[in-house]
């Protein structure tokens, strides 16, 4: 081969700075501005499940949807969908003929009414000081079923936050009676007789998915998936005197998320050379448990769904820097793997969760698909760990590092580039390894 000449050279590094130039992702900061200025506003209401603003939130980011010229997944943008919710509205029990206090009770509950006496009721459990409550319950959890459960008056403090846990309206993607659990703090361990009396008042309710999608250009079979949760908190229900700021507008928890997932929609219909299916899709309730990825899971083959890209919390810097990403599980398949091997010439990567004792992978909408065997992680960038604003109501717009936060969409739409082209296929994730959600709550 004839040595190149320093022209040539000069033509061949140009053109590859120009290919990779062209290659980098450019998300307009005005559009991120916009949508997650909207959907952050005080006019959402805080976006909480049920209510006028978590609607309000569902048309916008709809039609955005439309101005973006997707298509629906079926006749419409919204997914909607049965859930059903469950409340405790009275308990009573005795314990070797004493009343217990309404104190030491926990309850949840998928039936309208439980009555269960020493005599016929066999499924009583014992929770000793030695015992760790926490697993004990999650056992129970996922084994489902009728259960009493006697608690040491030393797992106190754990118990008054599982009480109050349950005292909440709880919710269900379906109406089959997975099971209660009656909790009762008490140093009685064996008792010679009890009584248990509760009702529970059981409520249809609807919720919606906002589902966009790119047809693919050669492999319309195969799916990847980018998704992110609308909900949020709402509005204190119980504000203290004078207080002046009581909406959650969850601007980074997660409009953030939605914001990303909206604009990438934008770039790749811009684009308009996705080979593969591209599924943009914006969650309800999954700060009640994540039942819109539930629902979502159910419409789709997951043996055909490539990779779930899920967006959470993607507004400030991460400890890594500005403008860094990490995601969660990420030896869970080889995603991350692509993802960094896509990025090597711009000098950036995905990093690993930073903080895996929070168990962040099971923290939100990805979880559902990878239970399937989906390559789904979740993508993040908040330092979590410290971060004042989780789940206050501070959590607005001006919290925010909106330049941070494009660049994170930026190196997502490149990093995912390989996925996008077909060219790339993630290994699957082993269901066995992943935790199973719960039969009772």
């Amino acid at each position: 081969m004839n040595k190149p000449t320093f022209t040539a050279c000069i033509f061949v590094v140009a053109s590859l700075t120009t290919s990779f130039a062209s290659f980098a992702a450019n998300i307009p900061l005005a559009s991120v501005k916009s949508d997650v200025s909207t959907l952050a506003s005080d006019d959402m209401q805080g976006r909480a499940s049920f209510t006028p603003g978590a609607e309000k939130a569902a048309n916008y980011i709809a039609k955005r949807f439309k101005e973006i010229e997707l298509t629906p997944l079926k006749d419409s943008f919204k997914q909607t969908f049965d859930v059903y919710v469950r409340q405790v509205t009275s308990s009573s029990i005795t314990l070797n003929n004493k009343a217990v206090p309404m104190e030491d009770i926990a309850v949840i509950s998928n039936s309208p009414e439980l009555q269960w006496q020493k005599s016929d009721f066999t499924h009583v459990s014992n929770i000793d000081a030695k015992s760790d409550l926490r697993s004990s319950l999650s056992k129970l959890n996922q084994q489902g079923g009728n259960h009493l459960v006697l608690v040491d008056p030393s797992h106190e403090k754990l118990f008054k936050r599982y009480q109050a846990y349950f005292a909440h309206p709880k919710t269900k993607l379906d109406d089959t009676d997975g099971g209660s659990l009656v909790l009762v703090l008490t140093p009685v361990k064996q008792p010679e007789h009890f009584t248990v009396s509760v009702k529970t008042k059981i409520e249809t309710k609807k919720l919606t998915n906002i589902v966009g999608v790119l047809p693919g250009k050669a492999k319309d079979d195969e799916s990847v998936i980018y998704s992110a949760h609308y909900d949020h908190l709402g509005v204190k229900k119980h504000p203290k005197k004078g207080e002046k700021d009581i909406i959650f507008n969850g601007a980074d928890d997660d409009a953030s998320g939605v914001t990303g997932v909206i604009n990438l929609a934008q770039y790749f219909k811009t684009q308009a050379n996705n080979q593969r299916r591209l599924i943009f899709v914006a969650f309800a309730a999954e700060e009640l448990g994540g039942f819109g990825s539930q629902f979502f899971s159910t419409s789709l083959d997951a043996d055909k769904i490539v990779a779930m890209i899920n967006m959470e919390m993607i507004g400030k810097p991460s400890k890594f820097g500005k403008g860094k990403v990490w995601m969660t599980g990420f030896k869970r398949s080889d995603l991350a793997t692509i993802m960094n091997n896509a990025l090597k010439h711009e000098h950036k990567e995905i990093y690993a969760d930073p903080y895996p004792k929070q168990r962040l992978f099971y923290r939100s909408d990805n979880a559902t698909l990878a239970r399937l065997g989906v390559p789904a992680h979740s993508f993040s960038s908040t330092q979590i760990d410290k971060d004042p604003h989780y789940h206050n109501v501070s959590d607005e717009l001006k919290t925010l590092d909106l330049r941070s936060m494009q660049k994170v969409i930026e190196t997502i739409a490149d990093a995912s580039s390989p996925l996008v082209s077909g060219k790339a296929t993630p290994t699957r994730i082993d269901p066995s390894k992943v935790n199973q959600s719960g039969k009772i709550f």
